[in-house]
């Protein structure tokens, strides 16, 4: 991180950032741009979230475990996009965990160049310390669910499912395969939407519901890039679905929008005063 600030703040050649990666990182680059001398150059940013799932009674079960599954356990949990939190409504909540810890189970743990394999290892040591500390912490604070057992050798780290009392025990988010689930009552659904916007990130949120006016209810209450409706929250499609957030999770604009390129352009100006050629249409011809 020092490096990539010294050299940002050291490049007079620097004509703008376009970022990837976490919202700490992001902080560091915005420092360096501040302090450094010359011209004010953009700064795209798309950082991190910590991205939650509604789910209501009328949700098809095996649909929201098969989203949930891939959303939160795909690619090591490793996606800014990932599902962070899974809001889960009390009438169904024992059900649906029941099968999300079934699902888990089913989950193949290994190398990730083998077409077999569910859940690779996450990128280096200091991650999964990481996510340990948090686990430890999950454990001290909140309850433990369900954990897979990691492969000996390489930087594994088993997928964990646990249950917090509140969204707002996360205050930055978890770079990696935990997922964190909240139960509500129907009276509590618009206090923990307005909790989870208060974590100020936002950029992905999904839901499972067949009323529609749950989804849009969701929607409105939390602020987010990229909404997704009864299906997964990862995976944005190139040219179908620009991706990017607001908040902690980005300055946008969107990657893959239509103003994405304009942000890289300088915006000039040319006024001409015709009436000064005097009328001449040959000068003006010319």
């Amino acid at each position: 991180r020092r490096q990539r600030q010294m050299c940002i703040r050291d490049s007079p050649g620097c004509d703008g950032v376009a970022f990837t990666g976490g919202t700490e990182t992001a902080w560091a680059i915005n420092r360096a741009l501040a302090e450094r001398r010359g011209p004010i150059v953009p700064f795209i940013a798309e950082t991190g979230g910590l991205n939650g799932m509604f789910v209501d009674t009328t949700a098809l079960r095996e649909q929201v475990i098969d989203d949930v599954i891939l959303s939160a356990f795909g690619s090591a949990g490793q996606r800014c996009s990932a599902l962070r939190i899974l809001f889960l409504p009390a009438e169904t909540a024992d059900g649906l965990i029941e099968g999300l810890i079934g699902a888990m189970e089913a989950l193949v743990l290994g190398d990730p160049a083998d077409p077999a394999t569910d859940v690779g290892p996450v990128i280096d040591a200091e991650a999964r310390e990481a996510l340990e500390a948090h686990a430890e912490r999950l454990a001290r604070e909140a309850k433990i669910l369900h954990r897979l057992n990691a492969p000996a050798g390489g930087t594994f780290f088993g997928p964990v499912l646990a249950e917090i009392p509140h969204p707002g025990l996360l205050e930055r988010e978890v770079f990696g395969p935990i997922l964190h689930v909240v139960r509500y009552e129907a009276d509590e659904l618009e206090s923990m939407a307005k909790a989870l916007a208060g974590l100020n990130y936002g950029l992905t949120l999904g839901v499972h519901s067949r009323i529609e006016s749950f989804a849009r209810r969701i929607c409105d209450l939390v602020p987010a890039g990229n909404a997704y409706v009864n299906r997964g929250m990862t995976g944005a499609v190139v040219g179908v679905q620009p991706f990017g957030g607001e908040g902690l999770s980005g300055t946008g604009p969107k990657a893959g929008g239509p103003h994405y390129v304009a942000r890289f352009a300088t915006e000039r100006v040319v006024c001409i005063d015709t009436t000064a050629a005097g009328g001449n249409a040959t000068l003006l011809a010319s």
